[in-house]
Formats: C-alpha cells, sequence, structure tokens
C-alpha cells in the first residue's frame, strides 16, 4: 500500500501541538536514558521555545497521507553543519517505511553536512540511522563512538554529506 509522507515546517501557533509530540518521544526516551516525570507529570524538554526563536533551528511535522505522524528537529551548528537534534515517528507508524522517507526529506531540505548522534542502548537507531545515512550520503559515513566521561551517555555520532539531490 502506498502511503504519502510529508514534512510540514511547524508554525508558531502548532508550538503546543509540537510539545504534545515531544511528550510522547521523551517517553520512549525514558526507557532508554532513565528519565523521570516531574511533579507535574510531564517530560522536561529545554529546548521548544529555541526553535521558534533562533533561525538556525528548525522543527517539521511529520504527516502519513496527511495525519500527523511525529517530527523532525534540526539546527545549523557554528560550523555549518546541519544537526538532527530530535527525530520521532509514533509506533503506529514505525517499521513501515516512514521514518526513511521523513528522513530522506529532512536531508533533502538541507544539502550539505550533517552530523548526528544516537545513544547505544537506543537499539532501534543503532539499526536505523548507519542504514539510512550510508545510503543516503555522498561519499563515506564517518562514525565515532564516544563514552563518558567525554559525553553523558554512550553513543554513536555519524558525520556525512547530503548532495542537493538525494536517492
Amino acid at each position: 500500500m502506498q502511503v504519502t509522507v510529508d514534512l510540514t515546517p511547524v508554525a508558531e501557533p502548532d508550538k503546543l501541538v509540537l510539545a504534545n509530540l515531544i511528550q510522547l518521544y521523551c517517553y520512549d526516551f525514558s526507557e532508554i536514558r532513565g528519565d523521570d516525570l516531574t511533579a507535574h507529570g510531564t517530560f522536561a524538554y529545554r529546548y521548544l521555545d529555541h526553535y521558534f526563536v533562533e533561525s538556525a533551528r528548525e522543527a517539521c511535522f511529520i504527516t502519513v497521507d496527511g495525519t500527523l505522524a511525529g517530527f523532525t528537529m534540526t539546527r545549523r551548528l557554528d560550523d555549518g553543519a546541519r544537526e538532527v537534534s530530535e527525530f520521532f515517528v509514533v509506533r503506529r507508524h514505525r517499521r513501515h517505511g516512514i521514518g526513511q522517507a521523513a528522513a530522506r526529506q529532512m536531508f533533502r531540505r538541507h544539502p550539505g553536512r550533517w552530523q548526528l548522534a544516537f545513544d547505544h542502548a537506543n537499539h532501534l537507531a543503532a539499526r536505523f540511522w548507519p542504514r539510512l545515512t550510508s545510503s543516503v550520503a555522498d561519499g563515506p559515513v564517518q562514525r565515532t563512538d564516544r563514552y563518558p566521561p567525554d559525553v553523558a551517555y554512550p553513543g554513536t555520532w555519524l558525520r556525512l554529506h547530503i548532495q542537493p539531490t538525494i536517492k
């Protein structure tokens, strides 16, 4: 069955919708990082406002046939590379190619140098990102594993270059 996957930039009036999705994302991540709820029964995410006041940041909704299915959050780093800050597809739409289609569109929006990181404990991301990046990168993907005390959590950093038109 063919579906249509789209990315739509999140506008200020939809900030609350993104905040709600971030709660689902943080809930999934709590299993990996052991994050606890605040006294208000929510997870803390301190960067949300930055996506609406900093031009170097971009948040997009992922939709599947017009239905909300997740989000991407990226930012331009000081060295000019773009970073995948957060990437989330709701469980109902996982393992159906939605994440791949959304990630390809995300990369296509900003050709050039990219980087992303994933926790070693995030086994889904550890399978998803290396496979996907090797299929879209123009040239080799640089992989670096980092461990505490250099970083908070053991993880892998991937660096790659995206041509203006990717597969």
